[in-house]
Parts: structure tokens; sequence; C-alpha cells
């Protein structure tokens, strides 16, 4: 038997059953020991146009039931080569964004005392800034792929700073981030200036449009940023609004012409090799698709990215 734990096989117990953690791994309550900590940030007080996130954690649980151990495609099998379990939620404080992003922020403080990975479940976008905060005081400032519809670099909304649709501003702002090393994919949709593209370019950010990525295979692109972030520490941020909403249309902030699964994949998988030091899938929103497919879209994407964490090894 291996040392490392297992989901739970569907021929030992059927999959509409057992815990509901992802991939019904066991559920931690210690860090020790761990090399990838899975955890939930139900929150959805920062989105500004459909809310729901917060059931998104949950879903994508429900959904990840189906997702065996081994990827056909890749020949990885993470929980061979790495210990992994899920850690339950965060407990933010739901009436109250701020207090929210500093809950986070200080349990990812704890969390990062340990030599593990989180990755985190959305939760809207907003999340991601004091991940962000928690990450480069371990790390430093590091580099970043953040696939999503939008750049998400307001400096404002409402006359709040901190939401889902400002957190790369404050990233760069506050030094978090290498904005030459900052790749933002997917991004498409109606502005309210041309500059609201141009302005992070200035800074520094590296975009790739959807529009330029129709018809494209992205494993090209992937290859392109791993060789160009080379062994630099990388934070993954992927927000599920980046595919189209043909393939995802339970979101908060839905944009037609968007990417698509087989393209997901590609990019995800390309960027093995790379020294990832967390990342997360944000906003997806379960009341906008009773199919449960966004949520299912959701847990594949991030057992993909458990797939090309370092340390997993192919068989």
């Amino acid at each position: 038997m291996s040392e490392y734990n297992q989901p739970i096989g569907g021929n030992d117990l059927a999959r509409f059953s057992g815990p509901n953690t992802f991939m019904r791994l066991p559920q931690a309550q210690a860090l020790d020991g761990l090399d990838v900590a899975i955890l939930g940030i139900p929150m959805d007080i920062g989105t500004s146009w459909r809310s729901g996130t917060r059931f998104g954690p949950k879903q994508i649980r429900a959904e990840s039931a189906m997702i065996r151990p081994y990827n056909m495609a890749t020949g990885t099998a993470p929980f061979d080569s790495l210990q992994i379990a899920d850690i339950g939620d965060l407990a933010i404080n739901t009436f109250s964004l701020a207090d929210s992003l500093r809950i986070i922020k200080e349990s990812y403080d704890a969390i990062l005392t340990h030599d593990v990975i989180p990755v985190a479940m959305g939760g809207d976008h907003s999340i991601t800034l004091p991940i962000l905060r928690a990450i480069a005081a371990r790390h430093g400032p590091v580099a970043l792929v953040h696939v999503d519809a939008h750049a998400d670099v307001n400096d404002e909304m409402f006359g709040e700073r901190e939401t889902h649709g400002t957190v790369f501003r404050r990233a760069y702002e506050e030094g978090l981030i290498q904005p030459d090393k900052t790749y933002q994919i997917g991004i498409r949709g109606s502005g309210y200036a041309a500059t609201d593209f141009t302005e992070a370019q200035g800074w520094g950010f590296q975009h790739f449009p959807a529009w330029e990525l129709w018809h494209r295979s992205l494993k090209p692109l992937g290859d392109e940023i791993r060789r160009d972030i080379g062994d630099r520490p990388v934070y993954v941020t992927y927000d599920i609004d980046s595919l189209d909403p043909a393939y995802a249309p339970g979101t908060g902030t839905p944009e037609i012409g968007g990417l698509t699964t087989p393209q997901a994949l590609e990019l995800i998988q390309a960027l093995r090799g790379l020294k990832i030091v967390g990342c997360d899938l944000v906003e997806v929103s379960p009341p906008y698709d009773p199919s449960g497919n966004t949520a299912l879209t959701a847990a594949n994407l991030l057992y993909e990215l458990l797939c090309v964490l370092p340390g997993v090894r192919a068989r």
C-alpha cells in the first residue's frame, strides 16, 4: 500500500457517497507531513455582478468525486508522488470583505510556515490578493500566470480598492509580483476605454487576449511562458470565466469568445516543470449552472494543476 494519501476509488465506495472532500481525499486537521494542502475559500462578497461563488468549493468538491487518480494524457499520478489532503474551508466573515481578506492573509501566513503548496478553491477573485501577500512574504515577488477573461487591474470599484476587479493593480503596487513575469491569458470583452488593458502592459504585464488565441493550440504559449519564467517561484491563478460560457456558464461575470476546455488543458499541462508555490481556481458560481458542468470543469482543472506541481513524477 502506498504511503501517500489516495482518493477513494469508485469501485471501493460509490462516487455519490463518502466524504465531501476534493476527490474524496482524507481531510487533514494538521499540515505536518503534507506536500499540498487543498482548501476552500467560500466567499462572494468581493464580486460586482452575479454572486454565488460562496457555493463554489462545496460544488467543486462534489463534482471532483468523478476524477480518477491517474492522468491518461500526461502519465502523471500526483497522489503517488506528493502527500495531498483537503484541509477544509477558511472561516471567512461573510459580512465583511475587509475582515475576510485579513483572515485569508493570516491563514495563509500560518499555512506557509509549513513546507506545503496551498491550492485554493474560490470564492471570487478578491481572495487572490491576500494569498499573494502571504506568498510574497514567504517567497518574495513571484511570477504570475493569470488566466482570466478580465485583467482585474481597476483602481477602484464603487470607491473600494480591494475587490475582485482590482486584485492585480494592488499586487503590482505592493510589489507582490514580478511585472515582467506576469502573464494574463484569455482576457477579452468590452471595456470603458482603450487603456483598460494597455496601462498594465506599461507596467510590464504580458497580455495574450482571447481573440489572438482562437483556433490555436496553447501548448506553444505554455512552453514559452515556462521558458521565460525559468526557475523563479510562480503563482498560478485560474479564473473559470477565462473559458467561454459555452463551457463554463456558472460564473459571476461571463464573457463570450473565451478559451475552450482543450486549450485550458494544453496550457496547464505545458506549465509542468515550473516552480509553482501556490495556485487557485476562482469564480465558480453554481447557482448559474444547475447542470454542475462548470464545477466539474473546475474540479478537473484543479486536478490538472496538481499534476504539474513540483515533484510529481510521470509513469
